[in-house]
């Protein structure tokens, strides 16, 4: 799902590139904290958020390439004064030449894809890459010992920011963090399929769940993760804590028996039905014989998609679901931030030693 993670290698595992992180953010930015792009003689891929900033940060980085530097570095752009962007903010930026030691690093968060790790990377001195995993355990790259203040500086509510030593040393923690968002999507339909369609790049996990394995197309986005079975209501029970739901099967006799197994969960997210406002009110009938709580009715969404949004093709259904769902994960994620982005100093003492599921 990541460009930049991703991006192709030469045939001895690493690739003459640069890697270009969002370090800090002071005011407006194009980009977050922790955005990241890959740059090479040849091109980029990903993206700090385009205009004369990233125009920049690129002949920075293909100037190191020329130029052999192997060491990281931390800019400080002024959007404004400098650049000519209305964001008027300032940018942080880190350049770290992808050597032995990143590649060790990069390779390893490839396979983290559903793990939290966080990238530590020396800003002065020597070269230094590392991955941790969030009880300070090495995972990669260059040995070293782990941050100080684990609960603050290796914790999800804490973003990308650099951090500075008693000696004076600059280091970026960048956290690397699996989606917590999920969505478990009943249905491979037409709408279903073109819904996994739109979410393939977005930073969510999927289940998708369906009765009829041929449905299923041969090849999967790296987020998805199907399930053929006859029993989908296990698969409401199986769903994260505050994960999302979408019901949308190829009968009203299944999707009123899912509506039921997910109202009856209480600590569901966001609950989505395909249908029309009739339908609606025909679960919301049948829900109120069985006792549903009138909050939680309320709480399903039914007819789905955007408000004005008309058109029924499926590719326009799933555009506007993934509009909604982004807006439900997005409120999540900034509920969940606890700490600003900052510069902040800690200091490196050692560290403490006929049902089918299918990963695809």
């Amino acid at each position: 799902m990541s460009d930049w993670l991703t991006a192709s290698r030469n045939e001895d595992g690493t690739q003459a590139s640069v890697l270009v992180t969002v370090a800090l953010v002071e005011g407006s930015g194009p980009r977050e904290a922790g955005a990241k792009m890959r740059v090479s003689l040849d091109g980029q891929v990903d993206t700090i958020g385009g205009g004369h900033l990233e125009l920049r940060a690129v002949e920075i980085a293909k100037t190191m390439l020329m130029t052999g530097v192997n060491t990281a570095c931390l800019e400080r752009f002024a959007l404004g004064p400098s650049l000519g962007q209305c964001c008027g903010g300032v940018v942080y930026l880190v350049f770290e030449p992808v050597d032995a030691g990143l590649t060790q690093v990069l390779e390893m968060l490839r396979e983290r894809r559903q793990q939290d790790s966080w990238r530590v990377t020396a800003l002065d001195g020597d070269a230094v890459s590392a991955l941790f995993d969030a009880q300070t355990n090495l995972l990669a790259g260059t040995p070293m010992q782990a941050p100080a203040h684990v609960p603050t500086t290796f914790s999800r509510e804490r973003g990308t920011h650099v951090a500075q030593d008693g000696s004076g040393r600059r280091w970026l923690i960048d956290p690397c963090l699996a989606p917590r968002a999920h969505l478990t999507l009943f249905g491979a339909g037409h709408v279903g399929a073109a819904i996994v369609r739109a979410l393939a790049d977005l930073p969510c996990n999927i289940t998708w769940v369906d009765e009829r394995e041929d449905m299923f197309p041969a090849h999967m986005p790296d987020n998805v993760r199907i399930a053929a079975t006859d029993m989908p209501e296990e698969f409401v029970a199986m769903a994260p804590a505050g994960g999302s739901f979408l019901v949308m099967t190829h009968s009203h006799a299944l999707d009123q028996r899912l509506t039921e197994a997910i109202m009856a969960r209480e600590d569901g997210g966001w609950f989505g039905l395909i249908g029309s406002h009739t339908k609606r009110k025909q679960f919301e009938h049948r829900l109120q014989i069985r006792g549903v709580p009138a909050e939680r009715i309320a709480a399903m969404v039914c007819p789905i998609g955007m408000p004005g949004i008309h058109n029924k093709a499926p590719a326009v259904i799933a555009a506007s679901v993934a509009c909604q769902l982004l807006m439900v994960w997005e409120e999540a994620a900034q509920a969940a931030l606890a700490t600003p982005l900052r510069l902040v100093s800690t200091s490196l003492p050692a560290r403490r030693k006929k049902r089918a599921v299918h990963q695809l």
